[in-house]
């Protein structure tokens, strides 16, 4: 780091900290966090250059779901099966759903992150990128170890500030976590897992969880489907589905579990998803379609359950982040609006793609190809 760009750093770090004093933090505790709080290069270059090509949802899964894992995370299970019964019995997750998370975040607790939490918000909140949002995180961080939960130096998580053995940010520790253990701290950092593992499933219970609901089945779509039912906001009851032909992979009609949608995340070809509210519940943990059917897959694999009976088009090309811009850029310049050029296939990308697609006599399945990008071309 040049010695303007420190000196920049320090500026920022001064009225960083008058701000933090007006939100609540004592100058003892400032001066005892900022002693030690550096600028971290190396967490700007991994926010700088995040993948570019994300990997294609079946890629995902084979690791997410490997027979590596779901042997560790069995193990875990019955490691931890007394504990993870009773956070069950007092949040309605089941004991599997916390163990799928535990185990896509930090695999079980072995990789839950070296950096110094403290040092990689403050400079991701001194960058422009997302300057506020890491702010934000940064006073929760100080709220945190002001509370006397955990201290500065023991603070530790990933680069980019998530922390613990289910990677909470700061504002997420705030809301959610709990003292499981009844030791007076709410603990997600030492190698007891206690805490951590309730504050996941006290973080799904209080977005809605609905224990015995199922995630999502996988589901058989009629030959005569009609794919521009294949989207969030339109729902039936499973019994309502079974009427238009849309069953479980063995025949049978899906128990009215409550409302559901059918979801493609590869498109017409790949696995079809019939996904209830719990889904939603996931997403707010994290956004990606992939995590959270990497979570429910697994949470169903831990406990018997079937791998995917449906292939996956292991021949197409994923899109680059880039050509995910310029997919979202050609089809609101031809009047299929994207509501934003993110490079996320989201929703209003999917719906966009599928209203272009009608037009073009496609298949409206709302999956984003490369032949799609090519015939915008």
């Amino acid at each position: 780091m040049s010695a303007a760009a420190t000196a920049r750093f320090q500026v920022w770090l001064g009225a960083f900290q008058e701000r933090a004093r007006q939100q609540g933090i004592s100058r003892t505790t400032l001066n005892m966090v900022f002693s030690d709080v550096t600028f971290d290069e190396d967490v700007l270059k991994r926010d700088r250059n995040q993948a570019e090509f994300s990997k294609p949802i079946w890629e995902y899964l084979d690791s997410a779901v490997s027979e590596t894992r779901l042997s560790n995370g069995r193990a875990a299970m019955q490691r931890h099966r007394q504990v993870l019964q009773q956070i069950e019995a007092e949040y309605g997750v089941e004991k599997e759903v916390v163990t799928a998370i535990w185990g896509l975040e930090t695999s079980f607790g072995s990789y839950r992150g070296s950096n110094r939490t403290l040092s990689s918000l403050a400079t991701l909140a001194f960058d422009a990128r997302r300057a506020q949002f890491f702010e934000t995180q940064l006073i929760a961080a100080l709220q945190i170890v002001q509370a006397g939960d955990v201290s500065a130096g023991n603070m530790l998580g990933s680069w980019a500030g998530a922390m613990g053995h289910t990677q909470f940010m700061p504002t997420s520790y705030l809301d959610h976590a709990v003292d499981f253990d009844g030791d007076g701290r709410r603990d997600i950092w030492s190698d007891d897992p206690t805490d951590a593992l309730a504050s996941a499933a006290s973080y799904l219970a209080q977005h809605g969880w609905t224990k015995g609901q199922p995630w999502g089945v996988e589901v058989r779509l009629p030959a005569e489907f009609d794919y521009a039912a294949a989207r969030r906001e339109f729902t039936l009851l499973p019994s309502e589905w079974a009427a238009r032909g849309v069953v479980a992979r063995n025949g049978k009609t899906v128990p009215d579990h409550g409302e559901a949608a059918v979801l493609l995340p590869a498109g017409g070809q790949g696995v079809a998803l019939m996904i209830f509210d719990n889904f939603s519940v996931i997403e707010a943990y994290n956004g990606a379609d992939a995590y959270v059917i990497g979570i429910g897959h697994l949470s169903d694999r831990l406990v018997g359950g079937k791998p995917f009976q449906s292939g996956w088009p292991r021949g197409d090309r994923v899109l680059s982040f880039s050509e995910k811009r310029e997919l979202q850029t050609r089809l609101t310049n031809a009047g299929f609006d994207t509501m934003g050029i993110d490079g996320r296939t989201g929703p209003n990308t999917i719906n966009a793609v599928r209203a272009y697609q009608l037009t073009q006599g496609l298949v409206p399945d709302g999956y984003p190809t490369a032949e799609l990008l090519e015939r915008l071309r």
